[in-house]
């Protein structure tokens, strides 16, 4: 990161006090609009002091307008106080509750608790949460530990870990949905109350934090020095990590289970602190928490003041997260990260199979044969059989499903290929990079924004998103020369900001969400086969179109100056295949949600095979992008028949997982 003397210079020599000091000055003039709007100041007063229960106004503001605040004020401060936790023990200006899967695997948490132990959320919904916190932390570790937790690697694991287990909700979500729809808006974020036990709860908690945190202070202190300093003074620092790490998750822990997940509150208050040239731990760990509090509140009494009744409905949470993620992409190009770059070889594809033409005739006829498969066997009333071809009655909602999962995994696979050669990343892929959730964010603005969307209007909304996040990635990333992992960053600050849009989103008991719910999980359910043949037709001209461009995808990863000697114009190139990539994208994520992971999946498994030309690549991508699908469609009818989980979810357990395999071999 860059230093904290050229950022405090940056803020004008502003210190933290002072950073605090002017943050909370919108906050206090929010405080009293709030106070004049319930009554005036004197009788907010008065209810909190000595309420009258013969009052409405004095009622309502002691149940629920204070016990809100002070709980916007105890959860920031939680946060801000975890956020720094955590960068200090990773030595990583982007660990964050959110950012490292914590609150989402307190979320899952929760919901499972909810559905199958509810038993144990009386004794104590916090240690569920800390649970499942320590288990989404511990993936983490897992999966970058080999790269001595690099802070790219670091993120990128919490990325996935995030996606995998808003897979595994959204599941439970899908199959639960009366049982859990109350959780839609609590698991969001929502800071609304109704009496003071979530105070009564939660601040005694934060208080033993604080007292084990200002005991830590010292010893954490010394993970400012090197592994090998740090060692020479006796200190043990698996343990202190260990100490260090858990009081963050319990911290987190406990607020997810009283408030649900509030983003990037712990990863804000840390860096603006930090920029404001708060440079030891101390100060950083004062002023964190105390503006970790200061932002929460803000956001939540703004909120209140223009939304009114709605308040209640619209999770502050999901309000932070998309206030969040502009943050760290204004942070992305600020940030210097070093022992985090992928190896040099990470792009160059070079492995080639020396029957290429033979491994697609193999992979052709793998296809043809999951076709029949998905077609023609599978589960009824009396068990498994096989279907007769000429049986309409069944395969009239077979073959458009079939159809449907091939085309998408089709388009997926292309725009995959080309952002993988474009980028010269073999991480990199429409999911990852926040394409999909771009594209998903302006296609549930469609659904219930416009006011008979049909699929082309869909389709052109979709494109626009996907081409919308596109520019935003060439943008922020142009100056660094498009670098893998700051390409990488932004699809996570994207993503968050999905995430967000859609929780205040389905938070609204908008009776569309269940709609939405099931389109985010990637349903086949609803293609008909007139669908089907367009979604077909369209994956097919697009697959064509890309051909004319292989020229381009061969030169493209040899680098800037290799492609101009060779007469490529760069922009020229970029921006064709960029519009390319909008469009597969915008297709793909409408009929099967944007988190299949099929993008990164399939260039990733062709080039490991022996497709190394741009041509061989887009092939073998497309026919394994195809055949996962199509399985994926098969699986997710027959693995809990009469039920059925969504092609896309199964597509992307599946390629969520191998994704964490590919981080683990980096």
């Amino acid at each position: 990161m860059l230093g904290t003397a050229q950022f405090a210079q940056r803020m004008g020599g502003m210190s933290p006090a002072k950073a605090c000091l002017l943050l909370s000055l919108p906050m206090v003039v929010l405080f009293w609009l709030g106070l004049q709007g319930q009554g005036g100041f004197a009788l907010g007063l008065h209810a909190l002091v000595a309420p009258s229960f013969e009052n409405v106004d004095e009622l309502l503001l002691y149940y629920a307008w204070w016990p809100r605040l002070s709980i916007a004020l105890l959860a920031g401060g939680g946060l801000g106080l975890a956020g720094v936790l955590m960068q200090q023990v990773l030595r990583n200006p982007l660990a964050s509750p959110t950012t490292l899967g914590v609150a989402s695997g307190a979320n899952l948490a929760l919901m499972t608790a909810t559905l199958l132990a509810p038993g144990l959320l009386v004794a104590g919904r916090e240690w569920v949460a800390l649970l499942g916190g320590a288990l989404a932390v511990g993936l983490v570790f897992l999966l970058s530990w080999r790269r001595g937790l690099a802070p790219i690697v670091v993120v990128l694991a919490g990325l996935v870990v995030n996606l995998y287990l808003g897979a595994l909700s959204t599941a439970l979500l899908l199959f639960n949905h009366e049982a859990l729809s109350g959780l839609l808006i609590w698991g969001a974020g929502s800071l609304a109350q109704n009496g003071w036990d979530g105070v009564a709860i939660l601040w005694p908690r934060l208080a033993i934090s604080c007292v084990a945190a200002w005991f830590l202070l010292r010893p954490l202190a010394v993970l400012e020095l090197d592994d090998a300093s740090a060692k020479s003074l006796g200190v043990s620092l698996a343990y202190l990590r260990f100490g260090g790490m858990g009081l963050a998750v319990f911290i987190t822990g406990s607020i997810v289970s009283v408030v649900g997940i509030i983003g990037f509150i712990g990863l804000a208050a840390p860096n603006i602190v930090r920029m404001a040239g708060a440079r030891r731990l101390g100060p950083r760990l004062l002023w964190s928490t105390l503006l970790g509090a200061v932002l929460l509140a803000t956001t939540d009494l703004l909120l209140q003041q223009f939304s009114g009744m709605a308040a209640a409905f619209i999770p502050t949470g999901a309000i932070t997260g998309a206030l969040g993620a502009p943050l760290l992409m204004w942070l992305i190009p600020r940030l210097k990260l070093q022992g985090d770059r992928p190896p040099k070889s990470a792009g160059v594809f070079t492995h080639r199979h020396p029957a290429p033409s033979r491994l697609a005739a193999g992979l052709l006829l793998a296809l043809l044969g999951a076709t029949v498969l998905g077609l023609m066997f599978g589960q009824g009333v009396d068990g498994w059989y096989w279907l007769a071809p000429d049986n309409w009655n069944v395969m009239q909602w077979r073959m458009p499903r079939v159809m449907a999962a091939a085309a998408s995994g089709l388009m997926l696979a292309i725009a995959g290929t080309i952002l993988q050669r474009l980028s010269a990343n073999p991480m990199a892929s429409p999911e990852v990079l926040g394409i999909s959730g771009g594209c998903a964010i302006a296609l549930i603005l469609g659904i219930f924004l416009l006011p008979e969307p049909t699929n082309m209007m869909l389709i052109g909304v979709g494109t626009l998103g996907a081409f919308a996040t596109l520019l935003v990635l060439v943008g922020i990333n142009r100056k660094s020369g498009f670098l893998p992992e700051r390409l990488l960053l932004t699809g996570v600050a994207i993503s968050a900001l999905f995430d967000a849009v859609r929780s205040v989103m389905l938070a609204g008991g908008d009776p569309r969400g269940q709609q939405v719910i099931a389109w985010l999980a990637g349903s086949t359910y609803y293609v008909d086969i007139t669908n089907a043949v367009v979604v077909g037709g369209i994956a097919a001209a697009l697959a064509l179109i890309t051909l004319p461009f292989t020229r381009w995808l061969d030169i493209l990863p040899l680098g800037a100056p290799t492609a101009k000697a060779l007469g490529v114009t760069l922009n020229r190139a970029r921006l064709a295949l960029l519009l390319l990539v909008a469009l597969l994208t915008a297709c793909a994520t409408l009929v099967v949600g944007p988190l299949s992971f099929i993008g990164l999946l399939a260039p990733h498994m062709a080039r490991l095979v022996g497709f190394s030309r741009a041509k061989q690549h887009l092939l073998g991508a497309a026919l394994i992008g195809m055949l996962l699908m199509v399985l994926a469609d098969w699986v997710g009818r027959q693995v809990i028949f009469p039920y059925e989980i969504p092609v896309g979810l199964v597509a992307s357990l599946i390629g969520g997982a191998y994704f964490m395999w590919g981080l683990r071999r980096l």
